[in-house]
């Protein structure tokens, strides 16, 4: 199915990803009803993303840092089985997410075409995000 859902948010175009919702539709609104009811619901939303190109529409439908940021918390929550507080466990969790901010030096694949269209669409926010890092 993830498959398939990747059809939509891929898509070239809105009536495009309208289309390959419908193929979704056919193929597993059966099994999984609840699902294309979901996206039918929020298609006013989520068709916003045919809005922006295909560099942007990836930065946006890209879960894999999320993914990734959650496993490690995870990872370091289970082993440590009962904490004596809730303070002990956010002490944890802090910790834990300075030790993994520190490791995120990466780069992103095609930012040098990406930030102009950004700075297209969100030149306000870019703006004030720069400028109150100046302030720093």
């Amino acid at each position: 199915m993830a498959r398939d859902l990747k059809k939509i948010y891929s898509a070239p175009s809105e009536e495009m990803g309208a289309l390959e919702l419908d193929h979704l539709e056919d193929k597993w609104g059966d099994k999984y009803p609840h699902v294309i009811k979901s996206w039918r619901r929020n298609w006013e939303e989520i068709s916003t993303l045919f809005k922006y190109p295909p560099e942007i529409r990836r930065l946006i439908y890209t879960t894999n840092p999320i993914e990734s940021f959650n496993s490690k918390l995870r990872r370091i929550t289970k082993n440590k089985g009962v904490l004596p507080t809730k303070d002990s466990l956010f002490k944890l969790l802090y910790l834990a997410v300075e030790d993994i901010t520190k490791k995120w030096t990466g780069t992103i694949r095609n930012w040098s075409k990406i930030y102009p269209q950004l700075y297209i669409y969100f030149e306000e926010r870019i703006n004030m995000a720069t400028n109150s890092n100046l302030d720093i």
